[in-house]
């Protein structure tokens, strides 16, 4: 499998038979996306974790897929935000829920803002995109109280991921300096309870180079970081 950093929160998987594309926003400047729905003759999933507009744009709705064939995947919420409609929507999933076809598996886990995150199992891969899950506890601001609800929040949903989830293939999450001294500390934590192949970084525009900075530490822990350089770029290939 191939994975491609799109855009932000924005991933696009393919492989054998199937490609999949995570909280599309906007095409990267090379038109990865674009360029590959033009030619694929394999099955499209889109999936989007939440309304928000920096994770989901309605123009997956309109994007041809000539060639082969698109499913889209959407969180409840934005059925419910009256972002979409039914037209064109193959499934809208809550927390707990589940689509399967012939190709993938999908389960709907919770998250700590809007919507829900995504555990995919897809080509024998186990693949998790966080949405907006992370522990979003703002240390530099926020009340010992806020923090400390906010982080058993995350580290509830982190259970409940381990429970049906023992490790993964492949995990896109957080990690955004906006957050301040400890803006890994999601990610981090995420490591520490559920072992990960193969880790990319998301949600960091513009503090790209900060954001990498977690990969050294990242790595101490037993996994494989991938460093991003720019949009559009092939970032993994497993």
């Amino acid at each position: 499998m191939t994975l491609a950093y799109i855009y932000h929160s924005g991933f696009m998987l393919e492989g054998v038979s199937a490609i999949l594309i995570f909280d599309f926003w906007r095409d990267a400047d090379n038109g990865i996306v674009e360029r590959t729905l033009s030619t694929t003759h394999k099955r499209v999933y889109f999936l989007a974790s939440h309304f928000h507009q920096d994770h989901f744009n309605p123009e997956i709705l309109n994007l041809p897929v000539p060639h082969g064939e698109k499913k889209v995947i959407l969180s409840r919420d934005i059925y419910r935000r009256r972002r979409a409609g039914t037209e064109g929507v193959t499934a809208y999933l809550r927390r707990g829920e589940s689509y399967r076809d012939d190709l993938i598996t999908v389960h709907a886990f919770g998250s700590t803002d809007s919507g829900v995150s995504w555990a995919v199992h897809v080509e024998d891969k186990d693949i998790f995109h966080a949405g907006d899950l992370n522990n979003w506890h703002w240390a530099d601001e926020s009340t010992p109280q806020e923090i400390k609800k906010r982080e058993g929040d995350f580290l509830a949903i982190l259970n409940d991921i381990r429970k049906e989830c023992m490790a993964f293939d492949l995990v896109m999450f957080p990690v955004d300096p906006r957050l301040g001294s400890d803006f890994a500390r999601g990610a981090r934590q995420w490591l520490q309870y559920i072992p990960t192949r193969y880790f990319a970084p998301m949600h960091f525009p513009p503090a790209r180079e900060r954001a990498m900075t977690f990969g050294p530490e990242a790595e101490r822990m037993q996994t494989r970081f991938l460093y991003i350089q720019e949009e559009g770029e092939a970032i993994a290939r497993f």
